[in-house]
């Protein structure tokens, strides 16, 4: 059966989704969600994700949402299938789950705030809150290091095996490296760089990156922040929200 997939196709959360499903050969069907008109708040598509958040998907009688727990769902339903990407035991399985925390508590959210504040805020004419970007590279160095410490012992972050605690740090390192100019921070770090190196040449992850690209995209070379700075605009006209509040609320629907 084949997987629907409701998202945009250069949203980060969706591509952690598809990177696992193409890492698992499972036949999916891209549903792009227009987020510059606002389609992520549709009546249809709140029926599907209540939250207004992508992406989403629909296998069978299967709705499910929150990008990590897709990750886990087929992950585990197709143990067998394409790379293991949970480990062959509960303890290995374990450390798996231990870093897919770490980087959903830990790397996410001062790599997110870096990437809005560089590229999205420039978008909508904002100016760059300093404070929260030096506060948030230091967090990010941190947890760096940390890593640095870490693969310094194992190829992956979960041990010698490539997996899931792996797999979800793509999207956004993308970004962080080839747009935002924050390449340095995990160049500079010699297990890190070799990791980034490593993971980021999967066959899969390419095939993510090319969908970006297809002409069946929304739009032909559409990067995550100039949509939502474009979602953004539109939402502020269309419901004369406050600026702050309006952000947020675009921004959510792409941070799952």
């Amino acid at each position: 059966m084949v997987v629907k997939v409701y998202g945009p196709v250069y949203a980060s959360a969706t591509r952690r989704v598809l990177a696992c499903l193409i890492e698992k050969g499972i036949e999916f069907e891209i549903k792009p969600i227009n987020i510059i008109s606002g389609e992520q708040h549709s009546p249809d598509y709140l029926k599907l994700q209540p939250f207004g958040v992508v992406p989403v998907i629909q296998d069978g009688d299967l709705t499910l949402f929150e990008s990590r727990a897709i990750l886990r769902y087929y992950a585990e339903k197709y143990a067998s299938q394409g790379a293991d990407l949970l480990g062959k035991n509960l303890e290995e399985r374990a450390v798996v789950e231990q870093w897919i925390e770490v980087e959903g508590h830990n790397y996410y959210p001062p790599t997110y705030t870096l990437l809005m504040q560089i590229l999205y805020n420039p978008k909508l004419g904002l100016a760059l809150d300093h404070k929260a970007l030096e506060e948030a590279e230091e967090k990010l160095g941190k947890v760096l290091d940390i890593y640095e410490g870490r693969l310094s012992k194992s190829k992956y972050l979960a041990g010698d095996f490539y997996s899931l605690a792996d797999l979800s740090h793509l999207s956004l390192t993308n970004y962080l490296v080839n747009n935002a100019g924050k390449d340095y921070m995990i160049k500079n770090r010699k297990h890190v760089n070799a990791w980034w190196e490593d993971i980021s040449n999967r066959l899969a992850w390419k095939k993510v990156l090319e969908l970006g690209t297809d002409g069946s995209a929304t739009e032909i070379g559409l990067s995550l922040f100039s949509a939502t700075a474009q979602a953004v605009g539109f939402l502020l006209r269309k419901w004369r929200a406050s600026r702050c509040y309006m952000r947020k609320s675009c921004l959510e629907a792409l941070s799952v």
